[in-house]
């Protein structure tokens, strides 16, 4: 492997733990929220939630590059702007890994037992007491599937960094766009070992995933 590569492997790797880390800090209470409100604008906000699923990458990383342009709605924050970042690629991979880490989450939250809350409701547990004390520990395995992901998919996302980050080596250069420049430059033995590691990796993750899950919905 290129030093080159070794270099795009950790911006890839740093990119994918700050943005799962967010998720879940921002995930968890929008996930809970939707899991119990009745409220009418729950399912705007759910089809927004899910929006990046069906929306092309170039879609969203087309308005994400206006946004964080240096006149744009977030760009203004910073003077120079916060496209062609790794800041700006934080933030798009936030958006755009949304929905696998809300959606587990929610149905995670949702299949509990609403009886144990109220039972800890009558001994006079807070709100809060609840959540940590019952909700996180029944939630467990929808926790690790949508911290796994949300990191896998931040991993394999090409169309909206390139289109935010370009492609700057040591700053938004990360292996999916590694792999494209091999595959331009016809350095097919370099792209294979890099597509390969990614596809070994994605299958690992899934299988885990699945048979946690199924060793779950068997204990």
């Amino acid at each position: 492997m290129e030093s080159a590569d070794i270099t795009a492997l950790w911006v890839t790797l740093r990119l994918a733990l700050t943005t799962t880390l967010i998720l879940l800090l921002l995930g968890t209470p929008l996930a809970w929220w939707l899991s119990q409100t009745h409220s009418r604008i729950k399912t705007v906000i759910e089809t927004l939630v899910a929006l990046p699923l069906v929306l092309p990458p170039t879609v969203l990383g087309f308005y994400l590059l206006i946004a964080l342009a240096p006149g744009g709605i977030i760009g203004s924050m910073s003077a120079q702007g916060l496209a062609f970042s790794f800041t700006g690629l934080v933030i798009g991979s936030v958006l755009y890994s949304l929905p696998f880490v809300v959606q587990p989450l929610q149905n995670a939250f949702g299949g509990i037992n609403p009886l144990h809350l109220e039972a800890a409701s009558t001994l006079r547990a807070s709100p809060l007491d609840r959540f940590f004390s019952i909700v996180l520990p029944l939630s467990r395995p929808g926790f690790i599937t949508a911290a796994t992901l949300g990191f896998a998919h931040t991993i394999g996302e090409f169309g909206v960094v390139l289109m935010i980050g370009g492609n700057i080596p040591g700053e938004t250069q990360v292996l999916s766009i590694a792999i494209y420049d091999h595959v331009e430059a016809l350095e097919y033995a370099q792209a294979h070992w890099l597509s390969g590691g990614l596809l070994l990796f994605s299958f690992i993750i899934l299988f885990l995933v699945y048979r946690q899950n199924s060793r779950w919905s068997h204990s």
